[in-house]
């Protein structure tokens, strides 16, 4: 069995202590993808829609998000985000992609600060359309690559 590092000895939720690791630094990326119809993947893209510049107002909830990731998860270290970027590309006529990349110098690593971001980002996207595409779909939420840390680079695929 894997070694779950949010438990103690006793088998309960303990937040990990990072005191004695050394600074580094350390990178993550992430990605997600929103499924829509074409006709609204063309609003967004032409900021048509109805309730204004939906990839702006998505980039800065991804960003706040993140700095924000260890409110919503319980047991995240609180990081010093040293970059925190949210960017949206179309992969095709219906499919939104959404990326984040986030920096820090610490002790811990920022996984769940990028997840968040994209998470949040491609929500907000949800919320700005739902009034006109309800069958909109959130998917792929996941890592992309990581460096940094003991463990050290990480890349999807490799």
């Amino acid at each position: 069995m894997a070694n779950l590092t949010h438990l103690n000895a006793r088998g309960e939720a303990a937040m990990v202590d990072v005191s004695g690791k050394a600074a580094t630094a350390r990178e993550a990326r992430a990605f997600a993808r929103i499924r829509m119809s074409p006709e609204s993947l063309r609003a967004i893209l032409a900021g048509g829609a109805a309730k204004g510049d939906v990839l702006a107002v998505a980039r800065v909830a991804g960003i706040q998000a993140a700095k924000r990731t260890s409110d919503l998860i319980p047991l995240c270290h609180p990081l010093a985000l040293a970059k925190v970027a949210v960017e949206f590309a179309p992969e095709d006529s219906s499919t939104l992609g959404v990326t984040s990349l986030c920096r820090v110098t610490g002790q811990t690593g920022v996984e769940m600060e990028a997840l968040t971001a994209v998470s949040v980002a491609a929500l907000t996207v949800y919320d700005m359309l739902k009034s006109n595409d309800r069958g909109m779909t959130i998917e792929n939420i996941g890592l992309e690559a990581k460096s940094g840390g003991r463990s050290g680079t990480w890349r999807r695929g490799t």
